[in-house]
């Protein structure tokens, strides 16, 4: 049955704070799990029916924040693609002072905590990929496939991203849960399983997808020197070492082979895919602040 949520505002907004975070990500995880048939279909359906309406709140409370920023992106591909690229350079968030901090001055307990948030705010890119690519054009689609077969190691098991990120996990003795995540690092998560699983939003997911490739390389660098000058060996540091390198390419590819094509094919995709790429960059914004707040 579904659980009461108490939607009281938090900092002028019904969704930006724990509770609701915490409801949407338990939701998540819940939805997205493979299952069996469920004897209390009617009350499965009337619970996910009203998640939904407040998922889809809170995902228009994102798209205001942005829109008007977003509203001002070109709509031909080559003007686009140059205004996507700078969002690296200076979107919402980037290059913060919390990652000059990690790399220079934080102490292992300090890095365990960023590193447990953002382990437990993981939205596994690879089933986000997955999500997207359904029914997207042909030429985007075959890029998001090549990505999805990086995610996957090509194959092989130990080139997997997601069980390299469970290795961190599980050497550094984390301990990722909902409950013990801070709202903004689950409003992150959320808004991306939001937009990947709603398709009225997929061509945000593509923007979203877009910026992450953008705009991690910098970050994992600097989390991985930050690794590195606290003694953690290689294999620990992998995951991070492998996306400030991997995802340099990953986004060139993505840019050229996905959002050019679509923006060339429909202009009105590149507003939706500035939205997704913005709300993307302004969750993570939080994220940083609220990091920092918390380990200053």
């Amino acid at each position: 049955m579904a659980t009461r949520l108490d939607t009281r505002a938090t900092d002028g907004s019904q969704f930006l704070n724990n509770q609701f975070q915490q409801a949407l990500a338990h939701w998540n995880r819940d939805r997205l799990a493979p299952a069996y048939p469920d004897d209390d279909a009617v009350g499965t359906i009337e619970h996910n029916a009203r998640m939904a309406r407040l998922e889809l709140g809170f995902l228009q409370e994102l798209r205001a924040e942005i829109r008007e920023a977003a509203a001002a992106a070109p709509t031909d591909p080559a003007s686009f693609i140059a205004w996507f690229e700078e969002l690296e350079r200076s979107g919402p968030g980037q290059h913060h002072e919390l990652f000059d901090w990690l790399e220079a001055e934080a102490t292992l307990d300090q890095l365990k905590w960023y590193l447990t948030q953002e382990a437990a705010g993981e939205a596994g890119f690879d089933d986000l990929v997955a999500l997207t690519q359904v029914r997207v054009p042909d030429r985007a689609k075959l890029e998001l496939a090549r990505n999805y077969w990086d995610e996957m190691g090509r194959g092989n098991p130990k080139g997997m991203h997601g069980p390299m990120l469970h290795f961190v996990v599980e050497t550094l003795g984390l301990k990722p849960e909902i409950e013990a995540t801070v709202w903004e690092s689950l409003a992150l998560a959320n808004a991306m399983t939001a937009m990947a699983a709603n398709r009225n939003y997929a061509w945000h997911s593509v923007g979203a997808l877009g910026a992450i490739e953008l705009t991690a390389p910098a970050r994992s660098a600097a989390t991985a020197r930050g690794m590195r000058r606290l003694g953690l060996d290689a294999k620990t540091r992998r995951y991070f070492d492998l996306h400030a390198v991997l995802d340099i390419k990953h986004s060139e590819e993505w840019n050229k082979e996905a959002i050019v094509p679509l923006v060339a094919e429909d202009p009105r995709r590149a507003t939706a895919i500035a939205e997704g790429a913005l709300m993307r960059l302004t969750c993570g914004k939080r994220c940083f602040e609220r990091y920092r707040r918390e380990l200053r």
